[in-house]
């Protein structure tokens, strides 16, 4: 017999991360457990609050009301659940799990510890003293593409770091990305993309706020640097919404975080889609345990994309779930 529960789980940062939304300390999950003959699997329903679309006040009530009548969601949980994309996520895990019969939900040579993924680097917002600590950290740990948040600190402040690092490494030997968390206006946006342009970044995630369809547009057209959707693939879950959305905009990149999305099988949508009209796109984890990590991982592996995924933040907690995940040569293995 089938049954399932949940608990909630608060993961404490090392040292708060900065983003252009504000100042992360702490960072809520949700544990989802399957039993059934016997077995036992574990999914994480990583609801991000504030960027999730599935963040509402009766969360834990749904969540709560899936566990109790499991049975009934369990053949078309990503039907039923399409409007609470982190609990399809959650339930994704635990039911691969218990079809593999083991602590995995994906089978290949990631997940058996042969081969890793290569990951960027992440720059967290901070002070310039802070970044350039991170930025000197990354390279020593032999990174070749580094991922900088950008918005918190003065613009042209933040230029310079990035000038700085690119007359030390070319863009051949290093990829240099920036996300903008949307914190740019679509009227100051092409000004800074050019400036940006010149010193070679690779892209820029989100240049400005998710929502204004035809401001991004316009920009994804006139933009000297590729741009790469992130938060405005939030909240769309159905096919036909997906398709018109990556028409309307046509973007160089999508970016893919599986909790945000609504699990795997809606990444494979986009994938499709996206790939369909020649657009790229890479995987990245949005601050879950361990355990969603894992899963994600497992799944990036699956794909067989070479680029640099996000997959890097499994240790900015002091308190993560236990696990195999490690980072060695700028690789994440299992």
């Amino acid at each position: 017999m089938l049954s399932a529960k949940f608990t909630k789980y608060i993961l404490e940062f090392k040292n708060p991360s900065g983003t252009s939304r504000g100042i992360l300390k702490k960072k809520y999950t949700y544990f989802i457990e399957l039993n059934e003959n016997g077995q036992t699997a574990i999914g994480e329903a990583n609801m991000f609050s504030g960027l999730s679309s599935d963040d509402v006040p009766n969360y834990e009530e749904v969540l709560q009301a899936v566990c109790q009548n499991i049975a009934k969601y369990k053949d078309d949980y990503h039907k039923l659940l399409k409007d609470f994309p982190s609990i399809v996520f959650g339930l994704e895990q635990a039911f691969l799990k218990l079809k593999n019969q083991g602590d995995f939900c994906f089978e290949n040579e990631f997940t058996f510890g042969t081969q890793g993924i290569s990951i960027n680097g992440l720059i967290w917002m901070g002070s310039e003293a802070f970044m350039q600590e991170q930025i000197a950290d990354k390279l020593k740990n032999k990174f070749a593409c580094i991922k900088m948040k950008i918005g918190a600190i003065d613009f042209e402040n933040e230029l310079e770091i990035l000038r700085n690092l690119r007359a030390k490494y070319s863009k051949d030997s290093l990829e240099l990305r920036v996300d903008a968390n949307g914190a740019f206006t679509p009227e100051e946006a092409l000004q800074k993309l050019q400036k940006l342009a010149a010193i070679y970044i690779h892209s820029i995630e989100q240049p400005i706020r998710a929502g204004q369809l035809a401001e991004m547009a316009k920009l994804c057209k006139e933009t000297p640097l590729p741009i790469a959707l992130d938060e405005e693939l939030i909240g769309i879950h159905d096919y036909k919404e997906k398709e018109a959305l990556l028409d309307q905009i046509a973007p160089q990149y999508i970016i893919l975080k599986p909790a945000l999305v609504g699990g795997f099988r809606a990444c494979d949508e986009w994938i499709e889609l996206a790939e369909a009209r020649n657009i790229a796109w890479w995987i990245t984890s949005a601050l879950e345990s361990n355990i969603g990590l894992d899963a994600i991982a497992q799944y990036t592996f699956s794909k067989q994309n070479k680029r640099y995924h996000g997959l890097g933040t499994g240790s900015l907690f002091l308190n993560n779930t236990a696990s195999s995940l490690h980072i060695k040569d700028a690789q994440l293995w299992r």
